[in-house]
């Protein structure tokens, strides 16, 4: 069996992992109490204060950290081919195995936790991916490049064009009246009825979406797989000026694109080149600076605790919806609807710090997360051992 030692374990991945569940969080649980999927948030949200926050968020978490995961998830994809390659082990059979269980675990999850889900979205995508592993580290992240910036500035055109030439009310996603019906039925709803909106909205935000993920995800597994080959991280400490610099640049470049919409009026375009180019480079300014803040002992010791979230990042991520669907649907507490985004922010902070703690306390004990303990059993066809 392929398996990882904590040798064998690059920090900064955990670390960017286990930033990555905090920061996917913080926007999920404005999914989570709201029909966020349906709503204008700064009209939805008339207090200050939640305005306040939910810009925020809108601004330097939105849309950067399921890049950041993306890439993630290409980098561990090609290290995980290439250790497999090491034992002589086949790995196509052993990725259509892992991909398989990623993507059943993704459909329950959106059917009977929380619509949001990506992981069925991820494993779909990580089918055609398996198409471009055998590329070289600069082919990867070249075509990963092409593929997302091509498509997405002819679709950012189009959405241009199209506000010249409809009217604003007919380029909305915004609906009040569907939001209304999904906030009643969470909020009341019985675990059938509430099933059945999620599907729904599984159905909205997934499926109709589909071709705007290939272009928005599936190079990112390109270009976290091209870094993987390149040793990006592995050789981190080699490269911490270069990783400085891009974090600052990134950064820069990646704020001034998140606040398009808050400068200009905004628009469903503006809306798109925020999340679609400004949330990326924030994603590899947030990557970078981990990466350049590992070669820093004390910056190291601020962030480890990060990297026990991240080990078993699968978990706390399924955990987190399986609490906050008792917190918020009918069939628990039924407080959708009932909570304001300051509160719900609050929320996110007091529950990650709880999965810290136990993921610190977890891992003393155990090699892997339960969730990915059975992914892994599934992946290799045998039962790995638990216990240290």
């Amino acid at each position: 069996m392929s398996s990882v030692t904590e040798k064998e374990r690059i920090i900064s991945l955990d670390i960017m992992r286990g930033f990555a569940i905090l920061g996917i969080f913080l926007v999920n649980m404005l999914s989570f109490h709201s029909p966020f999927l349906y709503i204008d948030p700064l009209s939805w949200w008339t207090d200050s204060s939640d305005q306040t926050v939910y810009g925020l968020i809108d601004v330097l978490v939105q849309a950067s950290f399921y890049p950041l995961f993306a890439l993630l998830f290409g980098y561990s994809v090609i290290m995980l081919r290439e250790r497999v390659l090491k034992k002589e082990l086949n790995f196509n059979v052993i990725a259509v195995r892992r991909f398989s269980f990623l993507l059943l675990l993704g459909l329950g999850h959106a059917f009977f936790l929380w619509f949001g889900d990506i992981l069925a979205m991820y494993a779909v995508l990580a089918f055609i991916f398996l198409l471009f592993v055998k590329m070289n580290g600069k082919s990867l992240l070249i075509t990963g490049l092409v593929i997302y910036i091509i498509p997405n500035l002819l679709l950012c055109l189009l959405l241009f064009a199209a506000e010249l030439i409809f009217p604003p009310d007919d380029l909305t996603m915004y609906d009040n009246s569907l939001a209304e019906d999904a906030a009643a039925v969470y909020h009341t709803g019985t675990f059938t009825e509430i099933t059945a909106e999620r599907i729904e909205d599984w159905y909205a935000n997934n499926v109709g979406g589909f071709p705007v993920m290939l272009i928005s995800i599936l190079p990112l597994f390109l270009i976290g797989g091209g870094a993987a080959k390149l040793k990006f991280l592995e050789n981190a400490g080699q490269r911490r000026s270069l990783f400085r610099n891009m974090a600052i640049i990134t950064f820069i470049f990646g704020l001034l694109i998140k606040l398009l919409p808050y400068i200009m009026n905004g628009s469903l375009a503006l809306d798109y080149v925020q999340d679609t180019f400004g949330g990326p480079l924030l994603a590899v300014a947030y990557g970078s600076f981990i990466a350049w803040a590992v070669g820093n002992m004390h910056l190291l010791k601020l962030l480890k605790p990060l990297a026990y979230i991240g080990k078993m990042s699968l978990s706390n991520y399924l955990f987190q919806s399986l609490l906050c669907s008792i917190l918020f649907y009918g069939y628990g507490f039924g407080l959708f609807g009932e909570i304001s985004v300051v509160t719900g922010t609050v929320l996110v902070i007091i529950i990650f710090f709880i999965q810290l703690l136990f993921s610190r306390f977890y891992a003393k004990w155990f090699l892997y997360g339960p969730v990915e303990w059975v992914w892994r059993s599934f992946t290799y066809w045998e039962i790995p051992k638990m216990k240290k």
